[in-house]
């Protein structure tokens, strides 16, 4: 793992450690999952991904895209 630092309005942390407390899970735990429910997926493809390169289909296209995910 890699550590870094976010800068997050204070009522978003106070939110955040409220659902950790709750929840009995660590705060950097909800930062990580809801980093991978947001960012999508790298496919190998194509460039539904946003680091993929140049893409060569259209934003069309994208739900039939993420629809044929292996």
């Amino acid at each position: 793992m890699i550590g870094m630092r976010i800068y997050t309005p204070e009522e978003c942390l106070n939110a955040l450690r409220n659902v950790a407390e709750r929840s009995g899970r660590r705060v950097a735990g909800l930062f990580r999952e809801a980093i991978r429910r947001v960012w999508p997926s790298p496919l190998s493809d194509g460039p539904a991904a946003l680091w993929d390169g140049v893409p060569t289909r259209t934003s069309v296209e994208h739900d039939e895209i993420c629809d044929n995910r292996p």
